[in-house]
């Protein structure tokens, strides 16, 4: 009797962890992933140069993609770094992008310039386009973007401008300080206030220079040829509408809107090729191909990370359309305004370098007098 007790125990623990085991496979395999690839590799990405493309793929368990998917993602600048920030500390924390977009093959796929330095991150969510097809997937990503090597180059050679400054200063103060006949400050201060007015001169020049280079290349830029922001071309209607005025830290939609121009339907086989330029500097920022929505709509809400004048142009092509037509191309231009940092960052920067000359100048200053009050001994034959 003792034994079929055991015997029946040891079939319902049996029997137990035989459904926990299918249990949890069916839910492994019911699961599916998203892949993030980009081009160039991460480890060559250098910030706010040249456009970076995202590949995101959503595959099913069996790692086969998941085809007519709708998929909506967001992408997150990195996080504020008050102590050590980055070029462009307003897009820090904030949202670079947000689009919804149609994806036959499962495959997402656009070129972002990535502003600064950091760990960004990659929201998505994949739905089906017709309900039923496959779960939803919701996953999010992260990716990080090394600092650019000129800059650790450029705070280097600043930092050793300044120690050797502050060391020649600390040096020069603590000599003889004593004053002659007639004269006001002694002469090494002299000389120090004098190196340092012509310093200060030079580099106002330099940024005065360089304000009007900037100024009359904005200028050059502006003028480029116009394309109107509605076009019609073989029965087919092309609108581009959305903000034209931006700021940094803040999104600015866009939208395209494909319609047949006779019967105002909505367009949704042809494709939509949207490309962002920096007049500033005649660069990409961000590029996409994709198609309309059921209303015929391709809709975006990029963010311009800096405070210049871009340009929004989108391309129709023909794409899957019954018949084909020349590309019609749309655009708009956006003014962007910059936002200044707040001054606590700048302090933090200021004192950053204001702490290395100070300590190099008391350096010097404690090599100076160690060097005077040391004994001059002299040999007598």
């Amino acid at each position: 009797m003792r034994f079929a007790k055991y015997f029946g125990l040891f079939l319902v623990a049996n029997a137990a962890s035989l459904l926990c085991w299918l249990w949890s496979s069916s839910i492994a395999v019911s699961q599916s992933t998203l892949q993030l690839q980009t081009t160039p590799p991460l480890n060559q990405v250098i910030p706010a140069t040249e456009p970076v493309q995202l590949t995101l793929q959503a595959m099913n368990a069996q790692q086969q993609p998941l085809t007519d998917a709708k998929i909506q993602l967001r992408l997150l600048a990195p996080a504020k770094t008050p102590w050590l920030s980055s070029d462009f500390p307003i897009v820090e924390g904030t949202t670079l992008l947000d689009m919804e977009a149609i994806a036959p093959s499962g495959t997402l796929q656009f070129e972002q310039t990535l502003p600064i330095r950091g760990t960004y991150y990659l929201e998505a969510k994949v739905t089906p386009q017709r309900a039923g097809d496959f779960e939803p997937v919701e996953q999010t990503l992260s990716f990080s973007v090394p600092e650019n090597p000129v800059k650790y180059r450029n705070v280097a050679i600043l930092a050793a401008i300044l120690l050797v400054a502050g060391l020649g200063s600390g040096w020069v103060l603590g000599g003889d300080q004593s004053l002659q006949d007639g004269e006001m400050a002694p002469r090494p201060v002299r000389m120090l206030l004098s190196g340092g007015c012509v310093v200060a001169i030079a580099i106002l020049l330099v940024i005065n220079i360089s304000a009007e280079l900037t100024e009359h290349h904005d200028h050059a830029s502006t003028a480029s040829a116009s394309i109107p922001a509605t076009q019609t071309s073989e029965g087919i209607q092309v609108e581009l509408s959305g903000d034209t005025l931006a700021m940094v830290g803040q999104l600015a939609p866009q939208t395209v809107q494909v319609t047949d121009a006779t019967t105002k339907i909505p367009l949704t086989d042809v494709a939509v090729k949207i490309q962002i330029n920096s007049l500033e500097h005649n660069e990409r920022v961000f590029t996409f191909e994709g198609f309309p929505d059921a209303t015929g709509q391709l809709t975006w809400q990029p963010q311009f990370f800096d405070g210049a004048p871009h340009q929004v142009i989108a391309t129709v092509l023909p794409g899957n359309f019954s018949r084909s037509f020349q590309p019609i191309q749309v655009a708009h231009e956006v003014d962007v305004h910059g936002v200044a940092p707040p001054l606590y960052i700048r302090f933090i920067t200021l004192i950053y370098f204001t702490a290395i000359f100070v300590a190099a100048l008391i350096g010097g200053l404690f090599l100076r007098r160690r060097h005077s009050s040391q004994p001059f001994h002299s040999s007598v034959v």
